[in-house]
């Protein structure tokens, strides 16, 4: 069992990395109430190159910047608001309180929402964090 002293507790919002993507300081919020997460990209596509599947998108809404990646899939996601869509998910790092983890999360525009990323219990369960939402994260 997990001491006090050793456990990874996070605030309701937290500034957040994506090495992989050299995009640092971003808002995320931490939501339990979501089963997976997302992060805002635009110009998410699936093309076809020499036999094989490739998913192209633009993190954060950077246009400059486009990533690409085989390993992918595609699945039904229902939101807070009781729509299904599907989306796009991807293999990836995520930096939170000095912690390096592994993140599946899904690509989607956000554009519309407050926070550009969430971070939803699935991810919170498999690195060992606790939210207490009594806590303060520098993110406003």
């Amino acid at each position: 069992m997990k001491t006090a002293t050793n456990l990874k507790v996070l605030a309701a919002f937290e500034e957040i990395s994506f090495p992989e993507f050299a995009m640092h300081r971003v808002h995320a919020k931490i939501d339990t109430g979501a089963y997976s997460g997302a992060i805002h990209c635009t110009k998410v596509h699936e093309e076809i190159e020499n036999d094989t599947n490739v998913l192209y998108f633009s993190p954060f809404d950077h246009p400059e910047l486009v990533k690409k990646t085989e390993k992918f899939n595609k699945r039904k996601v229902r939101s807070s608001n009781g729509t299904t869509q599907y989306r796009y998910f991807i293999d990836t790092k995520v930096i939170i309180k000095g912690f390096e983890c592994p993140i599946h999360i899904s690509l989607t525009d956000r554009s519309e929402m407050r926070w550009p990323v969430l971070i939803g219990r699935r991810f919170l369960k498999n690195n060992g964090f606790l939210v207490d939402v009594r806590r303060h994260s520098h993110v406003s």
